[in-house]
């Protein structure tokens, strides 16, 4: 998946997408890559804040820490840290 789309976090307004619009961007995705783009774009869009982050995903800020860790491990450029 690629890191270039756009994911809005739930304190700004998202605009309204078609189910023709989402489908494709996910269809030949895994969950777990899925999961790792939502992650990192609620980073970037949260600046980097970990804790914000965390909250807004609905994660404790351990289990961000992990997923970030594990993202690290694999070569995959993260946010960086601004708490």
């Amino acid at each position: 998946m690629s890191h270039a789309s756009t994911l809005v976090a739930p304190e700004t307004p998202a605009p309204s997408l078609a189910l023709n619009e989402v489908v494709p961007l996910l269809i030949g995705s895994t969950v777990e890559e899925i999961e790792r783009e939502l992650v990192l774009q609620t980073l970037a869009r949260c600046d980097g804040n970990r804790t914000r982050a965390a909250r807004v995903l609905g994660f404790s800020v351990r289990t961000l820490r992990n997923k970030i860790r594990l993202y690290s491990a694999d070569g995959i450029d993260v946010p960086a840290h601004c708490d």
